[in-house]
């Protein structure tokens, strides 16, 4: 649905993509369930309901340990029920209710403890504040028969999903490279929980990079990193790191991020770019250069020879811009909460976010972690 060719090579001619709507982008679910909102902070009014909006998914009612972020949210966004506590949220919840937290790592697992058995659960991520924290969410998830899914949507970003549509038709060949930069500056304080986490970068941001990592690469052999702190930043735990996930001989799969580059906007940089056997994908992920305002996202490839030939019109050996609406935030939010809908409802056997693949996601954070403070190798003299 993405590309449509005109030729038997794509190129600009023939790659058209229109403007964002989520039937073109997304499965939607042929019956959507209601939402009930547990935690309704900053991600929930810049991401998560106008998500539900564009999609036509209703939010029934929510509940905040705040409430005077609670009302706010419900004058705006029109919520019909708030409720007092979580008991509460759970007790008139519509049976076919899908529970969306988002909440922090630590207070996941309370919350998972008060949901009815065979509830359905989107559990923003991540999935616990370490590995055993991990596994002991996804064992309850078993018990207690979930149908519960971790909110990895940056798989879901449009541009994201054109990416993995082009590589999955062979138009770049064989990927050899998977790189994720991201230079900026990060206002850390409008989240305070994170202040005072003994693990934040790679675990609340970087984990969203790994998991993508995953779902194009597969899972990795090991992984080298080194997470920093900075001594400008408004968290005491890691805000910068470097990643790289084994894979072998290829493809190289790298991490970078720096949360404290403020001194220039023209310096600043955000992207994830596959580079292939005939081509290469370069997608500039705007929403980290002007946090949380965003920066326009770019979509762009080349294809060269092997995918066209110098005669032919993608053989150029040109850069060139794929026109791709919707962005990170708020459309790919559609993207986590639509599939876990389907699944669900029993559309479909496929759950991509399930508590059993993000688990595997928290693993490899938790090397990265491990990684870091072991060190690196001892230079001999």
């Amino acid at each position: 649905f993405f590309f449509r060719p005109l030729c038997h090579h794509p190129c600009t001619m023939c790659l058209k993509e229109p403007d964002f709507s989520p039937q073109q982008v997304y499965t939607l679910p042929q019956n959507p369930r209601p939402i009930v909102s547990i935690g309704l902070g900053g991600i929930v009014h810049d991401a998560h309901f106008p998500a539900y909006k564009i999609a036509g998914f209703q939010v029934v009612g929510g509940y905040d340990v705040d409430p005077v972020r609670a009302k706010m949210m419900q004058d705006k966004f029109a919520i019909p029920v708030l409720y007092s506590t979580v008991e509460e949220a759970v007790s008139q919840a519509p049976a076919d209710a899908v529970f969306d937290l988002a909440v922090p790592g630590s207070a996941i697992m309370g919350i998972l403890q008060q949901l009815k058995p065979g509830s359905t659960v989107l559990i923003q991520k991540p999935m616990g504040e370490d590995l055993m924290h991990a596994r002991a969410i996804r064992s309850l998830c078993h018990e207690k028969g979930f149908k519960a899914a971790v909110n990895f949507q940056l798989r879901f970003m449009p541009h994201i999903v054109a990416a993995r549509r082009m590589i999955d038709q062979g138009l770049i060949g064989e990927v050899v490279d998977m790189e994720v930069r991201m230079q900026s500056h990060t206002p850390w304080g409008l989240w305070p929980f994170l202040a005072t986490k003994p693990r934040m970068e790679i675990l609340y941001h970087s984990i969203h990079y790994v998991d993508l990592a995953r779902s194009f690469l597969g899972d990795p052999k090991g992984v080298y990193a080194k997470a920093l702190g900075h001594p400008m930043a408004l968290v005491k735990a890691d805000a910068r790191t470097t990643i790289m996930l084994d894979y072998g001989d290829n493809p190289r799969a790298t991490i970078l991020t720096n949360h404290n580059h403020h001194y220039s906007a023209s310096t600043q940089d955000s992207y994830v770019k596959f580079e292939g056997t005939m081509g290469a994908i370069h997608i500039r992920l705007g929403l980290a250069l002007d946090y949380p305002r965003g920066a326009p996202d770019e979509f762009r490839y080349i294809l060269v020879d092997g995918a066209g030939g110098d005669g032919g019109p993608c053989g150029s050996g040109a850069w060139q811009t794929l026109h791709v609406g919707g962005s990170w935030f708020p459309e790919a939010f559609i993207g986590t909460m639509a599939s876990l809908m389907r699944y669900a409802n029993g559309e479909t056997d496929a759950l991509p976010t399930s508590v059993d693949d993000a688990y595997v996601t928290m693993a490899v954070v938790e090397a990265a972690y491990q990684s870091s403070q072991q060190g690196g190798t001892a230079i001999p003299h």
